[in-house]
């Protein structure tokens, strides 16, 4: 009888610890589905901006790296076409660009990705023999293009391609955690959904690019090309 009622005594107190402690125990509905992702524009103006200073990568840019490696982007400007990227070798900095008005980008590489749908191919590579090839997107105020004519690797592909190095200026950014905005001159970008918004949301534009395809968005969401033709 004495052990039984040290047996009760001691199952009585197990259970005043866990209640006094507050523990919980929670099971997994089997029926629960979560919500859908956002499409890009709402994504980009719902969420709050993340302080950017640690993701500078140098005068006038920001640039980050998805968590996956396989995205990075840069905040920065372009003059007359050229890009002030951090991470590749440029003539921004030429003086025969000062002619040029400085207009502020989006420019992002992608160690995989998918190719440009045909009507979203915006160049003939001008006889050169290159081919337009996808891996880049590029965002203005005013537009979002996906792809560019090149005959070698990026930066990201040289990198963190299948054949990539995992060293070099990339490697050495910081990176942008999923679900995070940040903003710069205008534009904003968000990692989320395994891949990469960034748009100006007062002007309706935007871009989503993941490793799977992109989407290219304008008429404040009215107007979505590219291989992802709906939310993803």
């Amino acid at each position: 009888m004495g052990g039984m009622r040290r047996t009760v005594w001691g199952i009585l107190a197990a259970l005043m610890v866990v209640l006094a402690s507050g523990c919980s125990f929670a099971t997994k509905d089997p029926n629960y589905v979560p919500p859908a992702p956002l499409p890009p524009l709402e994504q980009l103006q719902q969420v709050p901006v993340t302080e950017q200073t640690t993701l500078s990568a140098g005068e006038d840019v920001t640039a980050f790296v998805t968590a996956d490696r396989n995205i990075v982007c840069a905040m920065t400007s372009s003059r007359g076409g050229h890009l002030n990227l951090p991470y590749e070798p440029n003539t921004y900095s030429d003086a025969a660009n000062n002619k040029f008005a400085v207009v502020p980008v989006v420019h992002c590489e992608l160690a995989k990705y998918g190719k440009p749908d045909v009507a979203d191919i915006a160049d003939d590579c001008a006889g050169t023999g290159l081919g337009y090839l996808g891996g880049t997107v590029l965002l203005s105020p005013d537009k979002a293009v996906y792809g560019a004519c090149r005959s070698g690797v990026t930066q990201m592909e040289s990198e963190f391609g299948p054949k990539g190095s995992r060293n070099g200026p990339i490697s050495k950014l910081r990176e942008l955690a999923d679900g995070q905005n940040i903003e710069r001159n205008g534009l904003r970008c968000s990692a989320y959904n395994s891949g990469v918004a960034c748009g100006n949301v007062s002007g309706g534009v935007a871009f989503f690019v993941t490793r799977d395809g992109y989407q290219l968005i304008s008429d404040g969401g009215k107007t979505v090309r590219g291989t992802l033709k709906h939310t993803p």
